[in-house]
């Protein structure tokens, strides 16, 4: 398919999601299509952030057409994990295609994570700075594409040193790096992981974030709320997030089991984010997950799943 068809099916698309939702106000029993009529009527109320790849079986290939697509289907931001590793030329289109569209960008990973081996929980002089060089390296990214945030994971568990040391070890590497970021009004979002997904890490919890933050004591320094982790690490998603909530400045989504998309799984997101949006958050919730079904079936489930837990 060449671009000038994916435009076309792109533009096809919608209208069928603006014919679907008259059909539907007037009582007619269809089958739903999608739930995303026009973007300028109706976009999503919440900063719902999807990611390269969501939705290429309608968009095609180009990363740029993708964007397209994601704007059309109402949404009004996106976030790129592997942002930093693109070429500054696409990073540079990417952010003007955002841009002319008034999409916020949300995170990209920030420096290299280690699975397998301790960094910052050690102490390790030389891997505390090869970590504050690609902090540095963030900066630039983060200007180039207009991003705020920037993902950190700690990375492995040192089982030589007792939990305490290493604690110490992570809050003055992050420290530095907050003195990095701070200045540029840029924030590290630091991301618990579970231990069924990633097992052996040093950060798995909200309240060990937490502890972290309130250690770190710096804007630049803040959570993020995977709240699919969460749940399979420690549940109690909402309490845990009302007690750190004033560190918490980013969230990502995917249900439980499967990591898929809102309604998939045991997480009962229309009242999550229901919450998250009566305690006042205006921010991104990256759409950190896969699609349940395949092709264009499974891209129209997964708005439709988003439209029906929108606030």
């Amino acid at each position: 398919m060449d671009k000038k068809e994916r435009n076309i099916s792109r533009r096809h698309f919608i209208a069928a999601s603006a014919a679907s939702a008259t059909a539907l106000s007037l009582g007619a029993k269809f089958p739903s299509i999608s739930a995303s009529p026009i973007p300028s009527q109706n976009k999503f109320k919440m900063k719902f952030a999807p990611h390269f790849g969501m939705f290429k079986n309608h968009a095609g290939d180009d990363l740029i057409d993708q964007i397209k697509f994601m704007v059309d289907a109402g949404f009004t931001a996106f976030e790129d994990n592997g942002m930093k590793g693109r070429t500054v030329e696409m990073q540079e289109k990417i952010a003007k295609e955002m841009a002319k569209n008034e999409m916020a960008m949300g995170v990209f990973v920030a420096h290299k994570i280690y699975w397998k081996e301790p960094n910052l929980a050690n102490g390790d002089k030389d891997k505390r700075a090869e970590f504050l060089s690609q902090i540095k390296e963030s900066v630039e990214v983060a200007k180039r594409v207009n991003a705020t945030w920037m993902t950190v994971v700690p990375g492995f568990v040192d089982l030589r040193k007792n939990i305490g040391f290493q604690t110490a070890n992570v809050i003055e590497s992050l420290k530095q790096a907050s003195d990095i970021l701070a200045p540029h009004g840029l924030v590290m979002v630091l991301e618990p992981l579970n231990f069924h997904n990633h097992p052996g890490l040093f950060l798995t919890q909200i309240p060990q974030a937490y502890e972290i933050c309130k250690a770190v004591d710096s804007p630049a320094c803040k959570i993020l709320d995977d709240l699919y982790h969460q749940q399979i690490q420690e549940g109690n998603l909402i309490p845990n997030m009302d007690n750190a909530w004033e560190e918490i400045a980013y969230f990502q989504i995917g249900d439980n089991p499967g990591r898929k998309e809102p309604t998939t799984g045991e997480i009962n997101y229309k009242n999550v984010f229901k919450h998250i949006h009566e305690k006042g958050f205006t921010g991104i919730l990256g759409m950190e997950h896969g699609n349940s079904r395949d092709g264009k079936e499974g891209e129209r489930a997964v708005i439709d799943a988003y439209r029906s837990c929108d606030v």
